[in-house]
């Protein structure tokens, strides 16, 4: 995958409005129509994380979303830039799965 690119698998954070949300996931599918994303609202991702790291039942999880372009703000690829941590690579460091493969992509 070149860097920048926005293919299927790639972890994403996607901002909406009416009404604001926020996302993290991993992208499906992209189309003049929509985003289609298996993520959950950020505001409940470290909790989520701390499930997957305990190995607990599940209680929260990833769903496969889709949101029209009339309500997508922004959409940018999630990535460590600095000192900085994405959340792709700390839901990795605190559980030691990609959240590609936790949202049933092949990539380990």
């Amino acid at each position: 995958m070149s860097r920048g690119s926005f293919q299927p698998g790639t972890p994403v954070l996607v901002y909406l409005h009416s009404p604001r949300e926020k996302v993290i996931g991993v992208l499906v599918s992209l189309h003049a129509a929509g985003i289609e994303v298996r993520g959950i609202d950020i505001a409940a991702f470290d909790d989520w994380v701390r499930q997957e790291a305990r190995r607990e039942e599940p209680g929260l999880g990833l769903v496969t979303l889709f949101y029209p372009m009339n309500r997508v703000e922004r959409m940018e690829r999630d990535e460590t830039v600095g000192g900085l941590e994405g959340f792709a690579d700390r839901f990795r460091r605190e559980t030691g799965r990609s959240l590609s493969s936790a949202a049933g992509f092949s990539n380990p």
